[in-house]
């Protein structure tokens, strides 16, 4: 028997846990049968969130068809939650005034995350539509780089000074109303300038008495961030510091607005996955993604690689004489460039993640590199005992177990030396560690291996 729709989403809704595969299905079906008054029963009960997953898992028709059957279910909270790629496209199925709409109710962060991704020529009638407050300041946000604190910032906030109670702050909070930003956890104590001087967290200011002065209850401002810093700087201090929010103040020192813990969170896990992603030479592929625009983001760090290993093969081909000779180099020498490589990703592995969060540093650079490659030249003395003897034993000649012996040691040293001191290299000359380090990592563990195992062999072999 078919579960009624309130029954099949209220726990979902309560619990937070992943939406049943059936919601899907279901959606998809009224999307094909164009029953709009079921799409709104499915995704009324839904948080925006859940709702937002629900479209990306949608293909671009039914995103387009959905759009077209009822528009307002696309609303500010919706849009905000859906990934760039998805959101971008949707843009193009939405009127200005049906994105105007979107907006109202948003916080001012949320509004400039939305208007700066529109195309110029919308995100112009966009602000000429919304209202000149509204207008003011999403120009001044924008004005902004990219990834910027100035850019992430919410304009409102709750300030006070010094010399107010308690009891005065919550009777101004209530009178402000529909001024207070949605979600704020300080109330931000100001001096005669408007600078920053300190903050009374929400729980402590509900816990004391109404004539207790806010001086009494505040934490002295130890950490503020400036509209032009980058907004991995900002989420570094809010991870150093355990803040929950932070004051944005101008070139004055005056208060301009505020980042929250939940926008960090938000940049950290979008940093986090560049970096994850760049180690492999690639972009995030959305579920409406093309194959060609897949292929577009991949290809050009598959060309370097290509290059790379020309370069390895060349190497080799210095050696076809002695491996036409003694076809057990050829047979062996894989398994010194692939334990290289291993090796050499493991270090870049580390060195890239401690170079994001900030423990790789000059002064540290010295002991990070020594102990990766003592690490590598231990791990290369393990491992070629044990492939020194399997070498031996399998193609009866104690000397090739000899010379893959040594060939592990020095290329697992040199592997660990690479991985920390590519992506080392790479920031020093302002390029982003995670996104090239890879390929020359693997090139260097690969040209050693050969050159090492294959010239012993040589000299030793032969």
């Amino acid at each position: 028997m078919t579960q009624p729709v309130e029954e099949l989403h209220r726990d979902d809704v309560t619990t937070g846990m992943d939406l049943p595969e059936g919601v899907l299905v279901e959606l998809i079906g009224a999307i094909a049968d164009r029953d709009p008054t079921l799409i709104r029963q499915l995704l009324a009960p839904l948080h925006p969130a859940d709702i937002a997953d629900l479209i990306e898992q949608l293909s671009w028709d039914q995103q387009r068809l959905l759009a077209e059957l009822d528009a307002s279910l696309l609303t500010g909270e919706v849009l905000a939650e859906i990934g760039y790629d998805t959101r971008a496209g949707l843009f193009d199925l939405l009127e200005t005034q049906q994105i105007v709409d979107a907006l109202d109710g948003l916080d001012s962060d949320d509004k400039t995350m939305v208007v700066e991704e529109l195309e110029p020529d919308v995100r112009e009638a966009v602000l000429a539509a919304v209202s000149a407050e509204d207008r003011e300041h999403l120009e001044a946000s924008l004005a902004f780089e990219e990834e910027t604190a100035g850019r992430l910032m919410q304009r409102e906030f709750v300030a006070a000074p010094q010399f107010w109670t308690v009891g005065h702050t919550i009777d101004h909070m209530r009178l402000a109303g529909e001024e207070l930003p949605d979600l704020f956890f300080e109330v931000f104590i100001v001096d005669e300038g408007f600078r920053p001087i300190g903050a009374v967290p929400v729980s402590r200011l509900m816990r004391s008495q109404r004539e207790t002065p806010l001086s009494e209850l505040m934490e002295l401002a130890k950490i503020t961030i400036r509209p032009e810093d980058d907004q991995e700087d900002a989420a570094y201090l809010f991870e150093k510091y355990h803040l929950i929010s932070a004051p944005v103040v101008d070139d004055s020192g005056r208060l301009k607005g505020m980042l929250t813990v939940d926008d960090i969170v938000d940049v950290i896990q979008e940093e986090n996955k560049e970096d994850l992603l760049a180690l492999a030479g690639v972009n995030e592929a959305g579920l409406a993604d093309t194959v060609w625009e897949s292929v577009k983001s991949r290809a050009p760090w598959l060309l370097v690689n290509l290059g790379t290993a020309v370069l390895a093969s060349l190497v080799i081909a210095l050696f076809d004489q002695a491996i036409a000779q003694l076809v057990a180099l050829a047979v062996l020498m894989p398994i010194v460039a692939s334990m290289g490589g291993n090796a050499g990703t493991q270090s870049l592995a580390v060195a890239v993640r401690a170079l994001a969060t900030r423990d790789l540093t000059g002064a540290n650079s010295l002991r990070f590199v020594w102990r990766e490659a003592a690490a590598g030249l231990v791990n290369g003395v393990i491992f070629a005992v044990i492939m020194g003897i399997i070498a031996a034993v399998w193609f009866q000649e104690p000397d090739l177990g000899w010379v893959i012996a040594v060939a592990m040691v020095i290329n697992l040293a040199i592997a660990g030396l690479a991985g920390v001191l590519v992506p080392l290299g790479l920031k020093h000359f302002g390029a982003d560690p995670a996104v090239a380090s890879s390929v020359f990592v693997t090139t260097v563990t690969d040209v050693v291996g050969f050159v090492v195992f294959l010239g012993l062999g040589a000299l030793v072999l032969l």
